[in-house]
């Protein structure tokens, strides 16, 4: 039996699959409250389901690109089940995930999130000839410039911004292919990759597994220390001076 988590955005799930195949989920939208919400609904799943623990023979998390907070949260708590349970961990990435459920198209496919600013990260995948291909790594780019590199109709998915897809639209017309229904659940995916992967014999070390972060996290500067402790020199010869005022 495996545990499936995926935090990669607002819309997370958690699932239990045999062999791949999903046996209960849960899915729920939060607002960056990763923290305090997977772990008991990974608690909970495991009670519906009546299954413990001990009975679960590997993990399995998304890895990212996607929200900073909800890929820590989630790779961190599969570590520490993985490392308390003693089984395999396996981290598959999000973007193969979405392109996934649409593999039977034989379409290339061009799976998106937005990455801040007016950036996309984005990768390209395809089935062919019954074998799953990743044809170009995880990248980031803009709508634009990844418009003037499509040359063929291709399928685009994901949690696809509605200006984003405006945007494809008018730059590619009839070779842009968005379906209409945004799969909210990434679930039955990352459960199918991850038992196929774990299948092949791959795995990912507890200690070493990262989120896939196409960016750096936006971190706020430090205030500038020699301009603090020149306030707090001004500050204290005021209060000193105040002080003796008073007297």
């Amino acid at each position: 039996m495996e545990l499936a988590i995926d935090t990669s955005s607002d819309i997370v799930s958690v699932a239990l699959s045999r062999k791949g195949e999903i046996l209960a989920s849960l899915t729920w939208q939060t607002t960056q409250n990763h923290t305090i919400e997977l772990l008991p609904n990974v608690i909970c799943l495991l009670q519906q389901a009546k299954v413990e623990l001990r009975s679960v023979e590997a993990i399995i998390v998304a890895k990212g690109p996607g929200s900073f907070n909800g890929l820590r949260v989630g790779i961190s708590t599969a570590k520490g089940l993985a490392f308390v349970s003693n089984v395999p961990l396996l981290g598959v990435n999000t973007l193969e995930i979405e392109a996934y459920p649409f593999a039977f198209t034989g379409l290339p496919l061009r799976p998106i999130h937005r990455s801040g600013r007016e950036e996309i990260a984005t990768a390209l995948y395809r089935q062919k000839d019954a074998e799953w291909r990743c044809l170009e790594a995880e990248n980031i780019t803009t709508v634009e410039t990844l418009c003037r590199r499509i040359k063929q109709r291709t399928l685009f998915c994901g949690e696809i911004a509605v200006e984003i897809t405006t945007k494809l639209q008018q730059n590619l017309g009839r070779r842009a292919i968005i379906p209409q229904t945004n799969n909210l659940s990434r679930a039955s995916s990352l459960v199918t990759l991850g038992w196929q992967k774990l299948n092949k014999g791959e795995r990912d070390d507890p200690v070493t597994l990262q989120p896939l972060y196409l960016r750096p996290p936006h971190i706020t500067k430090p205030r500038n220390k020699t301009l603090f402790r020149s306030t707090s020199v001004e500050q204290q010869k005021q209060t000193n001076g105040n002080s003796q005022i008073g007297c």
